[in-house]
């Protein structure tokens, strides 16, 4: 194989990524323009299903480029919490996708997938309650102490609820969607995805977990603190 067939070769693979990496920053976007709930002040939302699907095809450091993308585009057209809320939602998404993605780069089977989705969880809301701690007062003229207070009955249970939400959709449609886009060939063919018992164990188990949340969203906050919000 000469250069210049390596060279169309290797600009053909470039272009075809960043479509990829373009559909999954649209989709994200999509999603958080139509599905975005805000609890007190925070806000609960899915582009980081999206991301971490990235990160799951491409790695981390697509991951956390498709999260930046993003949170510049959530800053310029919907937020309402300025650069302070656009760094705490970058440390979020990147916390979480980039955690998946990382586990699941370095052994690509379902174990990790899980793995990496729990540890995502994990992750999100520790970085999440640090910068609750280190930001929030800044934007919301508060002192530390009272958003230390806020950690049990509002930071903890939120950030948990919505990585649980995150990790279980992307965890039932990374494969299906993974499989769409090898069938139509824009990404590399690899065995097919068979549904078998354990997969379909891991279904059921994530959308129980999404049941619980979607419960735990309106038992654990009061209604007075949980609204859609009206684009």
């Amino acid at each position: 194989m000469n250069t210049n067939t390596l060279e169309r070769k290797s600009s053909g693979m470039d272009i075809k990524k960043m479509s990829m990496l373009a559909m999954f920053i649209a989709l994200g976007y999509i999603c958080l323009f139509i599905f975005r709930f805000k609890v007190s002040f925070l806000t609960l939302e899915f582009k980081d299903v999206f991301i971490t699907m990235s990160g799951f095809v491409y790695g981390p450091v697509a991951a956390a480029v498709v999260a930046l993308t993003e949170t510049l585009l959530e800053l310029v057209t919907l937020s309402d919490t300025g650069f302070w809320g656009a760094l705490m939602n970058f440390a979020g998404s990147c916390a979480f996708a980039v955690a998946a993605s990382l586990i699941y780069k370095f052994n690509k089977s379902y174990k990790s997938a899980v793995i990496g989705l729990v540890a995502a969880v994990f992750s999100m809301t520790a970085v999440m309650l640090v910068m609750n701690l280190i930001i929030t007062p800044i934007y919301t003229h508060t002192d530390a102490k009272t958003v230390a207070g806020m950690i049990p009955k509002l930071l903890l249970p939120f950030n948990l609820i919505k990585g649980a939400l995150n990790a279980s959709i992307a965890f039932i449609l990374y494969k299906p969607f993974s499989q769409a886009l090898k069938a139509i060939g824009l990404l590399p063919k690899s065995d097919k995805f068979t549904v078998n018992r354990k997969s379909v164990i891991g279904m059921l188990v994530a959308l129980a977990v999404i049941v619980a949340s979607v419960v735990m969203i309106f038992t654990v906050f009061d209604g007075s603190t949980f609204e859609i919000i009206k684009q």
